[in-house]
């Protein structure tokens, strides 16, 4: 048997996680639009959308491992990196081309690089962007030294490459033994960032997120240190949870884990005036303790009722779309609300609304009208056999 040429038929999926997912997507778009009005991360409102980001990791090492663990001896490892691309890389795509296309609706003082930017440099960028290599500064035509100034929360999808590629080739051979020492190791790490112990002393420059997670998506070292430490911990925790299958079963299941979802996602900066601490020590609970739970909540319970199963489906479907196609709005939003400093209170909820809201058509639209027939296209020229149970 070829095992680079079989398609393995798909698991079933968990619903709730899928649902939750998307609750998350949907925060996170919310988180956004509220940013451009917001005076640094300890006023944000929202204030803990971005944790979101610690959520997708977990959720994505639980689900790979589930997919995937049992399948080494039928699937070799390029079958799984063409696996995962298909999967991936045509939203990622997108989002960039969608980047492309709002680019020059950014133009203001917020990014005053946009109108110095010849057009075929953007295409250079997005040319550059759909490899998910991350962009060097050099390179940068927006001036926020995003990896990917087109699209900037494809940032986390590079780290979720290169958990993916990891997992390949190294990870799915560590023992539930070695995966709890990963997962010790990590936590320290998310420590030293939460708490800002700084081994080393390379989260300096961030000091206006200090005793936050925010950050990963610049190729300098407190980015780079920020980033991993955001997917170790998760990822490998998600992973052991898959592997350990000690999950947990409550009965409406989605609609408790989404409460506490919604919760630990819009909290206030936990932090009063002169203990700016205790915000690390909540980011550190959420993460360490908090995600882990829901996620094994999430997989142990069941969907019961149609109406829970059709939002989870709902959710599901649009959850990736809408993480990696939204920002090209927010940017158009920044660069508005810098042009029209007079405008009424009225017109900027009325923007930030219906941006929401076309962020989501968009999501759903993308996602039946391009990424699930490319995906299909894909697997039949990548793979010569058809799917197998």
């Amino acid at each position: 048997m070829d095992k680079n040429n079989i398609y393995l038929a798909s698991k079933p999926r968990y619903e709730i996680l899928d649902g939750l997912r998307g609750l998350a997507a949907l925060i996170v778009v919310a988180f956004h639009l509220f940013e451009t009005y917001s005076a640094g991360p300890k006023f944000q409102i929202l204030n803990h959308g971005y944790l979101a980001v610690d959520f997708f990791f977990v959720l994505s090492g639980f689900v790979i491992g589930y997919a995937y663990d049992d399948r080494w001896d039928k699937m070799s490892t390029w079958n799984f990196i063409k696996r995962r691309l298909v999967r991936l890389h045509p939203m990622v795509i997108f989002g960039s081309f969608f980047g492309m296309c709002m680019f020059y609706f950014g133009a203001s003082e917020v990014f005053p690089m946009i109108s110095n930017t010849p057009w075929w440099m953007v295409i250079v960028v997005f040319l550059f962007t759909c490899t998910m290599i991350p962009l060097p500064k050099s390179m940068d035509i927006r001036g926020w030294t995003e990896t990917n100034p087109l699209n900037g929360p494809a940032w986390s999808l590079q780290w979720e490459y290169l958990a993916n590629l990891l997992y390949a080739l190294i990870i799915r051979r560590f023992s539930k033994k070695m995966l709890m020492v990963c997962v010790a190791l990590f936590a320290l790490l998310t420590v030293n960032l939460c708490l800002n112990i700084d081994l080393g002393g390379i989260l300096k420059p961030r000091e206006y997120a200090i005793y936050t997670v925010i950050g990963g998506w610049s190729l300098t070292p407190d980015q780079l240190l920020i980033g991993s430490t955001r997917l170790l911990y998760p990822f490998f925790m998600g992973l052991l949870i898959s592997r350990m299958g000690r999950l947990i079963t409550i009965r409406a299941g989605f609609w408790w884990c989404s409460l506490l979802v919604a919760v630990l996602l819009v909290m206030p900066y936990a932090g009063a005036e002169g203990s700016p601490w205790l915000n690390g020590v909540y980011e550190l609970i959420v993460i360490l303790a908090c995600f882990p739970l829901i996620v094994a909540i999430g997989a142990g319970s069941k969907v019961t009722d149609k109406h829970s199963a059709a939002v989870c489906k709902f959710f599901g479907e649009i959850s990736y779309p809408l993480y990696i196609t939204h920002y090209p709005l927010v940017y158009a939003q920044m660069a508005w609300k810098e042009t029209h400093p007079d405008a009424p209170l009225y017109a900027h909820i009325m923007l930030s609304v219906g941006l929401f809201f076309i962020a989501i058509m968009l999501a759903y639209a993308s996602y039946k009208l391009y990424d699930m027939p490319v995906r299909e296209w894909l697997k039949g020229k990548l793979f010569a056999k058809k799917a197998v149970a």
